[in-house]
């Protein structure tokens, strides 16, 4: 990971794991007797982002030096960050290097942020796991043996592992939400519109994506992602869907319902039992919890599966041939295989019925303005376990239905922790209302002050910082339906 030079830090706020004692510490490298194909470069943050700078001339005139002054952040390799490689995790991208920033990237400059590294992703960002042949693989620095998450694995990683205090991810199937999840941290999907983003580099994308892709910030306090979404969220001109939606909405009754397996999801007990302690939580400080079926995730999951890949067959598949990785094409080959190539009309159909879940949904959310459901009916699966086999696939697409199924209604998901004390991380996931991000934060912050705080991960012992754990990468200098009924779904962003 590149430091990206220095930023004045100012008198501004900082993130509440800087204010609770300084910057987080650096992961030890790997040891000795590893083999040598698994050895890392030890990961910096930068002198910049390690001590205070000098005052600059924006706090010697007065000037707010932004919310997010002197905070570490990582942004994720599918993002512009100008004079750094947009990979996407794909060797053919290798040498796309950004001439313009994009919209979210130039909003935490101008907070304030430092920007200190790139975060890794799986090729096409196309996983709930994180390896690809240009970066290589990241492992969870909580346990190496689960996923980091995918598609944002190497966001959460570092974040876990006390590389940054926010790091920028995105989400079109629960990229954001998944990592945080397997990680331990807490992982916030905005509403569509909330964020401005847009590539330079490339081509606009069609309009599924449009409709379903987001970029938002995962943190280890609560605190810090209200924070990091107020940066993120400063207008741009440049994507059309911005919406200039107030951060804090009007009052709303402290109303929650709980669904611990919608549609037949198989929820596993520690699951349950992580969603009743989210709710008892709520419940202690003073909200009302109903327990109840939501309106639908397995119709939304199909939809949006369908017009994802419908829309990356025209554009996907060679670059799947050209690319050869080959994990992304055999989740492609699984997911192609779930989700048949629709005809025109079926695809317009879709756009069609989407009116009609968003209005369901809407309704549901006036009555309980708070929902409770899984992250996934699983605690975070064996790492690449997706491609063990097409059995394993399908089991691991059923377990994150409410991943997939949410991005089609273009609502805001928070994944928030609950408890870090067995071999892997547990969590909920809450839902709220179009641009009502303000009723997830304040809910989580209630889960998260009832629990075990979210520390950076510190190695006990060499081995278990192995094989590029917080997935981050080293870009060039600046050059000036029924319970197991699998479906469809779309692991990427």
């Amino acid at each position: 990971m590149a430091p990206h030079g220095h930023r004045d830090r100012g008198d501004g706020p900082r993130p509440h794991a800087e204010r609770r004692g300084g910057h987080p510490r650096r992961p030890r490298p790997p040891g000795r007797g590893e083999p040598r194909h698994q050895r890392r470069r030890p990961v910096h943050a930068g002198r910049s982002a390690r001590r205070r700078p000098r005052r600059g001339p924006r706090d010697r005139q007065g000037d707010d030096p932004g919310p997010l002054a002197g905070v570490p952040v990582t942004t994720k390799v599918n993002v512009d960050q100008a004079g750094y490689p947009t990979t996407n995790g794909l060797r053919l991208q290798k040498d796309n290097v950004a001439k313009a920033d994009n919209p979210v990237v130039a909003n935490l400059k101008r907070a304030g942020a430092v920007l200190i590294g790139r975060t890794n992703t799986p090729a096409f960002s196309l996983r709930w796991f994180t390896r690809n042949s240009l970066h290589g693989h990241t492992r969870n620095p909580r346990n190496p043996a689960i996923t980091p998450g995918g598609s944002s694995g190497g966001a959460a990683a570092a974040v876990a592992a006390g590389i940054g205090a926010v790091a920028h991810g995105t989400d079109i199937g629960g990229s954001v939400r998944y990592p945080a999840y397997a990680c331990g941290v807490q992982g916030l999907r905005p509403t569509l519109g909330r964020i401005p983003a847009w590539n330079p580099s490339g081509p606009d994308r069609a309009v599924g994506a449009q409709l379903m892709a987001v970029s938002g910030p995962l943190a280890r306090s609560v605190a810090d992602l209200r924070l990091a979404l107020q940066a993120m969220a400063a207008p741009d001109p440049r994507d059309p869907w911005w919406t200039p939606a107030p951060l804090i909405g009007p009052s709303y009754p402290k109303r929650a319902a709980l669904c611990v397996a919608p549609e037949g999801m198989p929820t596993t007990q520690a699951v349950e039992a992580a969603l009743r302690d989210a709710a008892r939580r709520l419940q202690e400080a003073g909200w009302t919890v109903a327990e109840t079926p939501t309106p639908p995730f397995r119709e939304p999951a199909r939809l949006q599966a369908l017009l994802w890949l419908g829309e990356s067959r025209r554009y996907m598949n060679k670059g799947l041939l050209d690319e050869a990785d080959p994990d992304a094409s055999f989740v492609f080959a699984q997911m192609e295989r779930l989700a048949p190539h629709p005809t025109f009309e079926e695809f317009q159909d879709a756009l069609q019925r989407r009116v009609a879940l968003c209005r369901e949904w809407n309704l549901f959310l006036d009555r309980y303005p708070l929902v409770i459901t899984p992250v996934s009916a699983e605690p975070p699966f064996e790492d690449l376990s997706d491609v063990h086999s097409p059995a394993d696939f399908e089991r691991i697409i059923e377990s994150q239905l409410t991943q997939v199924g949410l991005p089609l209604m273009g609502l805001p998901g928070l994944s928030v922790v609950t408890d870090l004390t067995g071999p892997a991380p547990l969590g909920a996931q809450l839902i709220a209302g179009r641009y009502r991000e303000d009723i997830l934060l304040d809910a989580a912050a209630v889960i998260e002050a009832a629990g075990p705080p979210s520390r950076p991960w510190t190695p006990s012992r060499p081995e278990t910082a192995q094989d590029g754990v917080a997935g981050t990468t080293r870009g060039p200098r600046p050059r000036s339906s029924r319970r197991g009924a699998a479906h469809p779904g779309c692991p990427t962003a």
